[in-house]
């Protein structure tokens, strides 16, 4: 699957990531937090080949990850990037439908899976629209689909890697969207998703790499990361944790 070996990156002379060592499991997905400027979209920047490393090795079974021709690579792995630059009053439907370009499956098939795509995000009442029209949190939607169709349905050995997808989104989409990336990792697919809320990584996330000034400080299962001593000291916050009263994994309170 996908790797990260001792991964360093320089930024302006900087060192923005620095020995990082991650290896992303079939099933699985790895939450990643931090708090602002901690080096989390670099990470995933680095992860799929946008961002430049100074140092190290990220590798697709046991592949590295430039030697990947890029349609290959689109069908094994999609990223969902932070914000989107898309200026062009495109259908919904055209926007997830790009998704669907590294693929020769014919327009039916294509049409069938923007449909299911749409419908996992809870997107399907937004089909016809013109994706200019819709709001930050609709267009976030739309394209979360868009990746979700790249892979569709979701098998193992396909990476889906998302920075920050709920960051926009009400308290109901917020679940709608992880619940759609947990079904996915439920099929094989090795999902790492960049967070800011705490108790949507316990939730949701199988391990959790807690990074701090471009470094791993802790990895490891909700129950180890979620600690009141290493959140205080990545993020400097005093905080009680709990137990969630229904499903048990850490519930995290601010003091």
């Amino acid at each position: 699957m996908l790797r990260a070996e001792q991964l360093d990156v320089l930024r302006g002379g900087k060192q923005v990531l620095a020995g990082v060592d991650l290896d992303l499991r079939p099933g699985e997905v790895l939450g990643v937090l931090g708090p602002n400027g901690a080096g989390k979209s670099t990470l995933l920047g680095a992860l799929c080949g946008e961002v430049p490393t100074a140092g190290g090795r990220v590798s697709l079974d046991d592949r590295a990850l430039g030697d990947w021709s890029g349609p290959q690579r689109a069908r094994r792995l999609a990223v969902l990037p932070q914000s989107s630059t898309l200026n062009f009053a495109f259908r919904v439907e055209e926007v997830v439908g790009m998704g669907r370009l590294p693929h020769d499956t014919g327009g039916a098939r294509d049409a069938e899976v923007v449909a299911e795509a749409l419908a996992a995000a809870d997107a399907c009442h937004l089909a016809g629209r013109s994706y200019l029209a819709l709001s930050g949190g609709e267009r976030q939607r739309v394209h979360l689909a868009r990746v979700l169709a790249q892979l569709w349905p979701g098998e193992a050995g396909q990476v889906l890697l998302l920075d920050e997808p709920t960051s926009m989104l009400d308290p109901l989409h917020q679940h709608t969207t992880l619940q759609a990336v947990r079904s996915f990792a439920e099929r094989g697919v090795a999902v790492l998703v960049i967070l800011h809320d705490l108790n949507l990584a316990a939730r949701y996330c199988d391990r959790l790499l807690l990074l701090a000034d471009g470094r791993p400080h802790v990895l490891g299962p909700p129950e180890q990361v979620l600690q009141a001593e290493p959140l205080k000291a990545v993020f400097g916050l005093e905080v009680l944790v709990q137990r969630h009263p229904e499903r048990g994994h850490p519930l995290i309170v601010a003091r």
